[in-house]
């Protein structure tokens, strides 16, 4: 066997040759009509084509997208509308997401298993799913849990965030995900705050989610 790769071995991956994480369509999906409905179809259709995702003007993806193209419609919408607005969308569009999980990806015994048990049990099991899942939504960041009841959470190396400096948290759609998902399978006071971002300077996006 031949020695191990390094950085300057040409067997080495590069990352102009290592593929792109990939999201879940909901990342696009829900945001497209989220912005159709606050903005008109031609204001979305703008900040569509600004971010460089023309392909989506008249119809959304149906498959994994590029973490990129989710990257790219965020900060297209936040330089179209400014950030404070861009959140309010982008928790909206969170927190269809996670009505649209709830409802189509988790199995109905699973529901109500969760529905059933006590609040902290339940944010435990959520939590577990989350986390086998979170490359479904994190894409190429890393997902951790720091508490579980109530619930903190991390995400580092954000997609939503990377490469921006902004004046507020700019995960919005996380937040909106998380508290659908807590609301309609733990309490259904839950609630969830952002209380740090990468995007503005801090080591870490976090998540708080309380009931």
């Amino acid at each position: 066997m031949g020695a191990p790769a390094t950085p300057l071995d040409p067997r080495a991956p590069s990352p102009a040759t290592t593929a792109p994480a990939r999201i879940g369509p909901n990342a696009i999906i829900q945001m497209r009509a989220v912005m159709i409905e606050a903005l008109g179809r031609r204001e979305a259709g703008r900040v569509l084509a600004q971010a460089g995702l023309e392909t989506y003007v008249f119809a959304p993806p149906a498959t994994m997208v590029d973490e990129r193209e989710v990257a790219a419609l965020h900060a297209a919408l936040r330089a179209g509308v400014g950030e404070e607005r861009a959140a309010q969308l982008g928790f909206e569009a969170g927190l269809r997401t996670g009505r649209y999980l709830v409802e189509n990806r988790i199995p109905a015994p699973v529901r109500l298993v969760l529905r059933l048990s006590p609040a902290p049990l339940a944010s435990r099991i959520l939590l577990a799913a989350i986390a086998r899942h979170s490359w479904t939504f994190a894409g190429s960041g890393v997902f951790a849990i720091l508490a579980r009841a109530p619930a903190r959470v991390r995400i580092t190396s954000c997609p939503l965030v990377a490469g921006v400096r902004l004046a507020r948290p700019g995960c919005a759609f996380y937040a909106g995900t998380f508290e659908a998902l807590y609301r309609t399978l733990v309490h259904p006071r839950a609630r969830c705050v952002q209380t740090a971002c990468e995007g503005m300077g801090d080591p870490a996006c976090l998540f708080e989610i309380s009931w």
